[in-house]
Parts: structure tokens; C-alpha cells; sequence
């Protein structure tokens, strides 16, 4: 599943567009921002995994998906909304499985962001 694309660009520019009147250079401002988040999300999923530290897992996934449902990356944030439920004292092994997800669309959803024209 960690090699699994999406049929559909991995940000929906129609819904950030809501939110920035369609300006390139906001948009491109805003997936900027979200670039330099999403790596320290996924460190913080990973360091939490590691450590069994469910209250920091949630709290990565969380945050994770909000901005990623911000700026239109729906695939990536669904994807993260079933991370967040994984309890990590018994379903370890599963929510590994799903960091390896999570970071396939996440690099599906930087690659976008690096081919925006903005």
C-alpha cells in the first residue's frame, strides 16, 4: 500500500482556491508552508512510533491532517485520519504500515507542490 498513487492531483487546488481568491503566489505560499510542516510531522509520527507514545502520535496525526484537509491534500488526510486511530500498544505494527503510507502520499503531495507554478 506505501507505493499506492492517487488517481487525482494530490492537492485540490479548487478548495485551497477558497481560501486564497485563487492567487498563484498564495497558494504557492501556503503549500510552501505546509512543505516545511509535513517533515517535521512525519519525524514526529516516527519518533513517536518509536517511543510508543500514543498521546504524541495522535497529536502528530492530528495536526498532520488538519493541514494537510487545509490546503486540499484529501487523499493524504484521509490516510492520516486512519493513523490517528491506531492505539500503539497493540496495533504497532499496523500504524508502521500506514507511516509507510503516510509517507508515500505525503511525497506524492510534495511533488505537486514542487511543479506548482507559483
Amino acid at each position: 500500500m506505501a507505493d499506492e498513487t492517487i488517481p487525482y492531483p494530490a492537492v485540490d487546488l479548487a478548495h485551497l482556491n477558497q481560501y486564497t481568491g485563487g492567487d498563484v503566489g498564495v497558494n504557492s505560499e501556503v503549500m510552501q508552508l505546509f512543505k516545511a510542516q509535513a517533515g517535521e510531522m512525519l519525524a514526529r509520527l516516527e519518533r513517536s512510533l518509536a517511543a510508543a507514545d500514543q498521546p504524541g502520535w495522535f497529536s502528530a496525526a492530528h495536526t498532520f491532517k488538519g493541514a494537510s484537509r487545509g490546503i486540499g491534500a484529501f487523499a493524504l488526510a484521509d490516510a492520516i485520519a486512519g493513523a490517528e486511530q491506531f492505539d500503539l500498544a497493540t496495533q504497532g505494527a499496523l500504524a508502521q504500515a500506514s507511516l509507510a503510507t503516510l509517507k508515500a502520499r505525503t511525497g506524492q503531495v510534495l511533488a505537486f507542490i514542487e511543479a506548482y507554478p507559483g
